[in-house]
Parts: structure tokens; sequence; C-alpha cells
């Protein structure tokens, strides 16, 4: 299927590694432009690279997303370099256990700004190219949104948070027919996935737990299958899709986990 994605520039948070980085190279496959927003400069330059030697395009720029200026000048330098901005991944974020009990008023809006406000502040700037273009926004969420997960209230906020935007902005936004989704993701392995795994005494142990409840073939979604459903949402293939929340998860959310 040719989802017409050629040479069109999209904006990826967080684009260098996991999610964001699998995002990259499927659209990157399909022709588009990923251009990855991050600070860390030599994961982001090396991302870059290896899309490109497999034949890709992709491009970059540097910000430390919590630093609102920086995200106005990273949109501003992709509009210098393309002329035009035909979609946004919010996607970059990270799960930093900021819970009720043995949490604070400082870490707890830390978290925030880290998981919560760059999405803000993207899809902000971006608006003005992408109401030319009508493009597409997706913004990447959690399944803690909904089931819980228990000590970690800043991210699960953040991500409610992040469900709310995506429906909000796709009522705001439609005048200028630009559509918005969420894709959210449950049980994904990812470098930050596997930090926390290694976190607990027995780290295989509790992998194997987690993996005997994702209803759908007993396994973990790969990051290939959630930049699949992202890059569809960011198609026109998708066009009379908007304010939908998407549940890239082998049905761990909404499935009864304790199928046999």
């Amino acid at each position: 299927m040719d989802l017409k994605l050629k040479d069109k520039v999209i904006l990826v948070t967080g684009g260098s590694k996991g999610i964001g980085n699998g995002i990259c190279n499927v659209l990157a496959n399909e022709g588009a432009i990923p251009v990855i927003i991050g600070r860390n400069k030599p994961n982001i330059l090396d991302a870059v690279k290896a899309i490109k030697d497999y034949g890709g395009n992709a491009s970059y720029a540097f910000a430390e997303l919590t630093d609102a200026k920086q995200c106005k000048e990273a949109v501003e330098q992709v509009v210098k370099e393309f002329g035009r901005i035909d979609g946004l991944v919010n996607n970059a974020g990270i799960n930093d256990g900021v819970g009720l009990e043995n949490g604070n008023h400082e870490d707890f809006l830390r978290s925030i700004n880290r998981n919560l406000t760059h999405y803000y502040l993207m899809g902000h700037h971006a608006l003005p190219e992408l109401k030319k273009s009508k493009g597409a926004i997706v913004n990447i969420g959690s399944k803690t949104s909904v089931t819980g997960q228990g000590g970690t209230s800043a991210y699960a906020a953040a991500n409610g948070g992040r469900n709310a935007l995506t429906r909000e902005w796709a009522v705001e936004l439609l005048p200028y027919s630009i559509r918005v989704n969420a894709v959210i993701v449950a049980e994904c392995y990812t470098p930050l996935y596997d930090r926390w795994i290694k976190t607990f005494d027995n780290p295989e142990e509790k992998l194997q737990k987690i993996v005997e409840k994702i209803p759908f073939e007993k396994r973990m979604t790969t990051a290939e299958e959630i930049a699949n459903t992202v890059t569809f949402l960011l198609s026109e293939k998708s066009s009379h899709t908007t304010g939908q929340l998407l549940f890239v998860d082998g049905g761990y959310t909404h499935l009864d986990r304790a199928l046999k």
C-alpha cells in the first residue's frame, strides 16, 4: 500500500531510540523525511546516519524538550531547512516513578514538564505549518493513563493529559482539516523498558510474568508494530480518522489478562 508519504516532513520527538526510532525507520521506508527532535546529540546523529545508510532520508534538530525556547527554535530550524512540516509525532517521555506516597511536589511538576508540557509546545509551534499542509498529529501515550501501575502518579497523570490533548486538539483543529490521534502503548521492549526491568531482583522472572499477561500471542508489542500504526495515522489513508485513542498492545489494556 502506497501511503503517499514521500518527501513529507515529519517531526518525531525522541526519535533516536526505542519506539521513536522505530517510527522514524518506518517513515523513512515509506519515503518520508523524519526529523528527530531531542537532546542526545550522539544518539540522534547515529540514528540519522543509520537511516541514510539504508537509503532513506532523515534530519534532526537538537532541543532540550523541557525548555520552551529550544522547542520553538527546533521547529523554526526545520521550517528553515525544509520550508514545511507535514506531521508531528509527540513521543518523548520517561516513566520516572514519581509516586504519591514517596514523591514530592517538585518531582511531580518536573515529571509533568518532561512528559506532557512539550507535547503542547511542539504542537503549538508546529501548528502554523500544519495548517498550511493540512498535516496530522500523533501523540504516543501509555496504558498507565487507563490501567494505573502504582508508584508513578506523575507519569500516569501526564499520559492522561496526552489523551485529553488528543481529543481537545482534534476538536480545535477541525476547521483546518488537521487530524489528531493517539497511539497507546502497553508492553513494548525498549532501552528504557530494559532499564526498568533490571531494577527488579529477578528481571527475567518479572519479564516472564508480564509477557504471560499479554493476551495476544503472549508476547510484547514491537516498536515496528507501533510505528506501522503511527505511520498509517499520519497518512491520507486514515483521512477520516481523528480524535481516536488506538491501543496497539496485543489486547493488554482491554481484554481480560487472565485469559488462558
